[in-house]
């Protein structure tokens, strides 16, 4: 048998990889109703994920249009960034909008709904100028059969053109139910200290929109759970139970690859930490590009309480600490001024060294290392080479994991566990509205929502 050499579906834009296997369409010219052409290009946008990006030109009239879409699922929450934008670096930042992305500027009540501008790439300045590119369209024909109307759009097309100029403050906000918008970070890895990112649960009516429908919803057939979806959701606690399904062999299903979306397969398995509880640990490989994830979920539901650990990092005795890190723990290093998410690095189960060599090697795997911006690229440099010195035990340094779900571990380096460690501080705290929300216990009869109304 011949085999074949696989590759990412998507792949990384680089001068070692001549032929990024742009996939060409002859397609129908919208302006002159000639034949153009269409070009798909498969690839990753640093920071952000997989995209589609498409162009068409056409030959006869010149007409040229471009779009991205995303390449992979819609992401399990919507998402909404909210940019103070107050130097010309603002209006710079790059930004990824897809089809789902409304924006609104407060200060001038304007806002752009969703789905009425396709996905792109632009900057926040690119997202002024082309809302000012549509107002002023017609403006010609409008002056001469609607003159009040179209004086109203030139005086407020003034006010969106001094937005392009630094001066004073305003803010852009982006919403987007798919998940799928971003807004580059010039300060990355550290944290944006003008831009706020939040996610939230969609409703049912926008899973609709998005085409996202229950099996329930669209046939009167019970569904039927793979082995893989009951164990993470049994329907039959006394059939399907933790103690059974620990005792059996390691579980394997089909899956894409979450870096390049080719075809791969997922092991799982049940486990008990001592001193926790039960977690399922989830490792997927994939053959055509190399990537490996080792993700670790909660074998139980979310914790009356939120838990924040504090872990001094001073010897090599403290970077062996076990630590179970859930994807709704987040990570901050105060000394480096390092904020990370929870889904930034998943859920995973690792040592103190582990989750900080984990953290070194995504940064220095990034686009952004050697990317076009000197700044950024200089600036993740340093921080790399500062956090490799922390992992060779020359500048001590403390882990921060905040889990509002309490689903997160820190070993106890105490002879007796119930004896406190000085290394380690425990805090565990009632969980705000907000928090409850993103996790989704939205509940109107928590004791948190009726403290808050």
């Amino acid at each position: 048998m011949c085999s074949v050499e696989q590759k990412p579906v998507f792949r990384d834009l680089t001068g070692e990889d001549p032929d990024p296997e742009v996939t060409e369409i002859e397609s129908l010219c919208i302006n002159c109703h000639a034949n153009g052409m269409t070009r798909l290009l498969l690839t990753r946008i640093p920071y952000y994920k997989n995209v589609v990006i498409m162009s068409f030109s056409c030959e006869e009239c010149g007409y040229e249009n471009n779009e991205i879409q995303p390449g992979g699922a819609f992401a399990e929450l919507g998402v909404r960034w909210k940019l103070q934008v107050e130097s010309q670096t603002d209006l710079n930042r790059q930004v990824v909008k897809s089809d789902y992305t409304s924006v609104k500027i407060p200060e001038l009540d304007f806002e752009i709904p969703a789905q009425s501008q396709k996905g792109e790439v632009t900057t926040v300045e690119g997202i002024v100028s082309r809302a000012i590119a549509g107002l002023t369209q017609d403006q010609a024909q409008r002056r001469v059969e609607h003159p009040a109307a179209a004086e109203q759009i030139d005086a407020f097309v003034l006010r969106l053109q001094a937005l392009r100029s630094p001066g004073a403050p305003w803010t852009l906000e982006l919403e987007d139910i798919s998940g799928n918008c971003f807004v580059e970070n010039p300060c990355a890895p550290r944290r944006d200290p003008r831009c706020v990112r939040d996610e939230f649960t969609r409703t049912t009516d926008q899973n609709h929109a998005l085409g996202i429908f229950t099996h329930d919803e669209v046939s009167d057939t019970p569904s039927v759970l793979t082995p893989a979806e009951s164990l993470l959701s049994p329907a039959d606690a006394s059939a399907c139970s933790y103690e059974q399904l620990a005792a059996d062999e390691v579980m394997s299903f089909n899956t894409n690859c979450p870096d390049c979306n080719a075809p791969a397969t997922t092991n799982m398995k049940v486990t008990n930490i001592p001193h926790f509880k039960e977690v399922v640990i989830m490792a997927t490989m994939c053959e055509a590009c190399g990537h490996r994830t080792n993700e670790v979920k909660s074998g139980g539901g979310i914790e009356e309480k939120g838990v924040r650990f504090e872990v001094k990092i001073r010897n090599k005795n403290d970077f062996s600490r076990d630590i179970l890190k859930s994807e709704t723990c987040s990570m901050e290093l105060p000394e480096l001024e390092l904020e990370v998410g929870g889904r930034a690095l998943g859920g995973r189960f690792t040592t103190a060294e582990g989750l900080l060599r984990a953290t070194a090697d995504q940064l220095r795997d990034s686009p952004g290392v050697g990317g076009d911006a000197p700044a950024i690229s200089a600036g993740l440099k340093d921080f790399v080479a500062r956090l490799e010195r922390v992992l060779d035990g020359g500048e001590p340094v403390t882990v921060v994991l905040d889990d509002p779900a309490g689903n997160s571990y820190v070993q106890s380096l105490a002879d007796d566990p119930t004896q406190p460690d000085d290394g380690l501080t425990i805090t565990r705290y009632e969980r705000t509205f907000e928090q409850n929300e993103e996790l989704g216990l939205n509940d109107m009869n928590t004791d948190s929502y009726q403290q808050d109304t």
